[in-house]
């Protein structure tokens, strides 16, 4: 089932296969082999494509040659069918034929991508939709409801809010905060705060930062914008371990709008969930930061688990326990990840660069605390696409193949 242009289902979004990550812009350092095949650049009729980086090249290379397509290194060629790039330029889209060619990733994306994009956007359509009338039946998810807590750093009110509330606040009643980067991916430039001496210590630096920009000093880099965010201290453990869950949201088409929802994988720690660990790799579950841990090499196969393992471990250890339905996961959990997902995407629809051959793949990442609430933590442009544990292996070739079929 897909969301069309009208939305008429606005409580879930449904089914295909999806997932991302960064690189530096255009193809990566060639060889002497790819030197060569660049300067034999097939021509003909085509088809040809273009790929551009490194995340899910072989995936969509096999695709598209058993499809009898031929790859193109000269990313200006305009000849192409289907245009896959791992970072947005302006190149990507220039002279680009509406209706006769794919482009990964639309433009303008990060209304949707970026930590500070998702966060305006949605309270954005909230206040807009707090004075439409929906009628009944048609009742709309409020952000407090799936959306932890969060302050924008990079706005003043917000930030002297969020010190207001600090104060006078003993570390024995304080939340943990995790602040987090806008447009950064792979746990970069996160950090939390556990004491109101941290608390503080993060006030002091962005006041010097402010300092310096008022006086000069930083005429030439504006900080990078952050939010901080009360973290789930209680989150829901898989074999005492913490864990989020990785679903795709595919925008297979702009114009109409065609969009689906399809189930990924579990990412979890390597160690037990210890939350005064000061380890970052013991709090974010992605896998650049498990790689870090000593054990990743013997544990790499018990840090991703299929959504099935996960359902029949719900379904044995907290069903009776927690007075679940029986497939938790695979039913009342997937549906609400759907209504989630279809929300943002309806607070981002008008904004998006609408033209058809424009397709996304949007990596979206779920936590589920332990009175099994379901919490959004972020969705990601180019999600990572690698294939390195058996779990990887079946879930992330056949959603780049859905995703291009």
């Amino acid at each position: 089932m897909s969301v069309n242009q009208e939305s008429r289902d606005r409580g879930s979004g449904l089914v295909k296969r999806y997932n991302r990550r960064s690189f530096p812009r255009g193809l990566p350092t060639c060889s002497y082999g790819e030197r060569q095949r660049q300067a034999e650049e097939p021509r003909g009729p085509g088809p040809f494509y273009f790929f551009g980086g490194a995340n899910g090249a072989e995936i969509v290379s096999s695709y598209c040659e058993s499809r009898g397509w031929k790859r193109i290194y000269h990313k200006d060629r305009e000849d192409f069918k289907l245009k896959w790039c791992e970072t947005k330029s302006p190149a990507n889209y220039r002279n680009f034929r509406e209706g006769e060619q794919l482009v990964y990733q639309i433009p303008n994306n990060k209304v949707l991508t970026t930590k500070i994009g998702l966060l305006s956007s949605l309270r954005e359509y909230e206040r807009v939709s707090s004075k439409v009338n929906h009628g009944r039946g048609l009742r709309r998810l409020k952000m407090e409801e799936f959306i932890p807590t969060t302050f924008r750093m990079d706005v003043r009110e917000e930030r002297e809010a969020f010190f207001a509330q600090q104060e006078g606040v003993s570390n024995n009643e304080s939340h943990m905060w995790i602040c987090k980067p806008t447009g950064l991916n792979q746990g970069r430039g996160i950090f939390l705060m556990k004491s109101q001496e941290e608390v503080a210590a993060f006030r002091l630096k962005l006041q010097h930062t402010e300092d310096s920009q008022a006086n000069g000093k930083m005429l030439h880099r504006q900080p990078q914008a952050r939010i901080v965010q009360h973290y789930i201290q209680r989150p829901l453990l898989l074999k005492g371990k913490k864990f989020d869950v990785r679903s795709y949201l595919l925008i297979a088409c702009t114009a109409p709008y065609t969009v689906f929802f399809r189930h990924g994988y579990v990412r979890l720690t390597c160690d037990l969930y210890d939350p005064s660990s000061n380890n970052l790799y013991a709090h974010l579950t992605n896998q650049c930061m498990q790689k870090k841990n000593p054990l990743y090499s013997q544990l790499k196969e018990d840090t991703v688990w299929s959504m099935e393992s996960f359902n029949t471990y719900v379904n044995d250890r907290f069903r009776v326990a927690k007075g679940l339905p029986r497939d938790w996961v695979l039913g009342a959990f997937a549906k609400r990840m759907q209504q989630i997902m279809t929300h943002c995407f309806l607070a981002v629809k008008s904004k998006f660069d609408c033209r058809l051959g424009f397709f996304d793949l949007i990596g979206c990442d779920f936590m589920v605390d332990e009175d099994f609430k379901v919490w959004l933590l972020e969705m990601n442009c180019n999600p990572a696409l690698h294939t390195n544990c058996d779990v990887l292996k079946e879930v992330i070739p056949s959603t780049v193949v859905e995703s291009l079929g």
